[in-house]
């Protein structure tokens, strides 16, 4: 089949093959001239793409890492691509076994028991336990078995309504969102979905199946922002989700150190559990929220103007380098490791400011880099990548 690009709204329905694996193949190939000196078995939880799939190429192929992924997508059909997940996941196990390394994938729904279960045992059955437990889920809703109940969540904000810009990605232009307060119930839907729960429920099975090694680690990831995101990100149901996260790595880092996780310094001080800090960028979770399109445009334009621009891979790398394994990342007063700091300068945010302000579809092109967020966008999903033939007859289901 000919494979064009199906976007509705904020997500593209369908992938390209070889555009996932040239996705996959250009983050490998910076990974590969980077030096982690990491862990040695890593368990990423939610690899599909974005920030979870660059931590599990960036463990791997920077540091020798062999990696268990856990992602959730449709699989290929004759009729029907895959998720892009799938096919990044697939092209990531080819290039990792390539190098020697173990790397196996699980394509199963995180929140679920089963799904716990047999990440366990596909760790006994390899790697035997894990060094670093990666948490890098973002889905719009969670289904709990016990409760034999559904959570969604709701970007909204808390307390008041919220007026604002944004763009229309499909049409490219400027358009005004309007956002309800939320209610306690979907306040309470957004926490259970996005919070930290699910998390702490993944370290403690780990930890009661007797497959964390001593020192282990782990991180997830979130993003706080500055004044223009902050109607979104802290006032309101996502704000209160991470400040749900907060809580929980405190729980963590006490389950790990009353048990196998004290870090192999013996200084009780030491952290096992840590948020990661990351800055803005085009993933499938911050395409779906309003603002940040438009933002992350504005933000691409300035940064790339002052050299400052960073992706997927870039911030990965740094993170686990310098503060994960390293001593030289900035940290904040809660302990969290912040990679975002270039974003969050005051000569970046005037800039994004100023041109908020003044950002109209007469000059949107010229005051931000919208262009760049759909074409990263598309990146995701495997289109717009150079020296591919998006007009070539190609199998839904790769050989390879």
């Amino acid at each position: 089949m000919v494979i064009k690009p199906k976007v509705k709204g904020f997500i593209c329905v369908n992938a390209h093959p070889a555009g996932c694996h040239e996705y996959v193949d250009q983050q490998v190939s910076y990974a590969s001239e980077c030096s982690l000196n990491g862990p040695k078995r890593a368990l990423i939880i939610g690899s599909s793409s974005g920030y979870g799939l660059a931590s599990r190429i960036a463990l791997a192929m920077s540091g020798g890492a062999d990696t268990i992924g856990v992602h959730f997508d449709r699989a290929p059909s004759e009729r029907k691509t895959a998720g892009a997940g799938w096919y990044n996941n697939q092209r990531f196990e080819r290039l990792a076994k390539a190098r020697g390394l173990m790397a196996e994938s699980l394509n199963v729904d995180a929140f679920q028991d089963d799904a716990k279960a047999a990440v366990i045992e596909k760790i006994k059955q390899t790697v035997k336990a894990v060094d670093l437990i990666v948490y890098s889920v973002a889905a719009p809703r969670r289904y709990v078995a016990s409760e034999d109940k559904w959570y969604s969540s709701v970007l909204k904000p808390i307390g008041r309504g919220f007026k604002g810009k944004t763009i229309d990605t499909d049409k490219g232009e400027i358009k005004t969102v309007e956002l309800k307060e939320a209610d306690q119930e979907e306040i309470d839907a957004t926490v259970k979905v996005m919070g930290g729960e699910d998390w702490l429920q993944w370290i403690e099975a780990l930890n009661d199946a007797d497959v964390l090694a001593d020192g282990c680690k782990t991180i997830a990831y979130t993003y706080i922002g500055d004044e223009i995101t902050w109607p979104i990100y802290g006032d309101a149901t996502i704000g209160q989700a991470k400040k749900d996260l907060d809580k929980t790595v405190t729980r963590i880092n006490t389950l790990l150190h009353s048990n196998r996780g004290r870090l192999q310094t013996g200084r009780s001080e030491e952290r096992s559990a840590y948020i990661g800090v990351l800055k803005a960028l085009v993933t499938q979770s911050s395409a779906a929220i309003p603002v940040m399109p438009l933002y992350i445009s504005l933000l691409y334009k300035v940064m790339k103007e002052q050299g400052s621009h960073e992706g997927c891979i870039e911030q990965i790398l740094r993170i686990l380098t310098t503060g994960l394994y390293g001593d030289n990342c900035q940290k904040d007063s809660a302990g969290r490791l912040r990679v975002d700091e270039h974003e969050l300068t005051e000569e970046v945010q005037s800039e994004v400011k100023r041109r908020w302000e003044r950002i109209s579809n007469e000059n949107l092109r010229q005051l931000s880099d919208f262009e760049g967020y759909r074409h990263d966008f598309l990146k995701l999903f495997g289109f717009g990548f150079q020296g591919i033939d998006y007009e070539a007859d190609v199998e839904a289901v790769p050989s390879e």
